[in-house]
């Protein structure tokens, strides 16, 4: 039960975004052509595969945070159905060219950006240390501490500071 409610409070976060998102962009950039669901289901594939990637890839990602961001997040800020719509009210009030490039700048810009998230996340995973490694590192430096600590309260020959 817990799974589930981390993923419905990220569903919900990421439905708020795209409404913010997209209420900001036909503000700023007008509604002939559909930008902001573009630059949403855009940013969408590179942060889903980003996330999932550098998961797989590197473990830096808990399994319970991966779901509130890909599934919960990212599934509430993507919206394939607005996408299917907003081409086919292009095509229907006759704009083809449009909705076709429409069609075309979201599979393959979507694509795109999901490659690049592969490839930021598997980078940003060859650059982070394994798993395990930052606390056996901190381990080891509070016995380097706690062995410092010791010499100067009991240095070899009897001097005490």
């Amino acid at each position: 039960m817990g799974r589930f409610l981390v993923i419905c409070c990220g569903g919900a976060l990421g439905t708020g975004t795209r409404f913010l998102v997209s209420t900001w962009a036909a503000q700023h950039v007008g509604t002939g052509f559909p930008r902001g669901t573009l630059f949403i289901n855009v940013t969408g594939s590179f942060i889903l595969a980003f996330i999932t990637e550098l998961s797989l890839a590197s473990g830096a990602v808990p399994e319970t945070t991966r779901l509130f961001l890909t599934t919960g997040l990212m599934g509430g800020y993507t919206t394939y159905s607005s996408f299917n719509y907003e081409t086919l009210a292009l095509a229907t009030e006759g704009a083809h060219g449009l909705a076709a490039l429409y069609l075309a700048l979201t599979v393959v810009a979507g694509l795109v950006a999901g490659v690049l998230g592969v490839v930021a996340a598997r980078g940003l995973a060859r650059l982070s240390p394994p798993p395990g490694l930052v606390s056996a590192e901190l381990a080891r430096l509070a016995e380097l501490r706690a062995q410092l600590e010791s010499t100067l309260q009991h240095p070899p020959g009897g001097e005490t500071t």
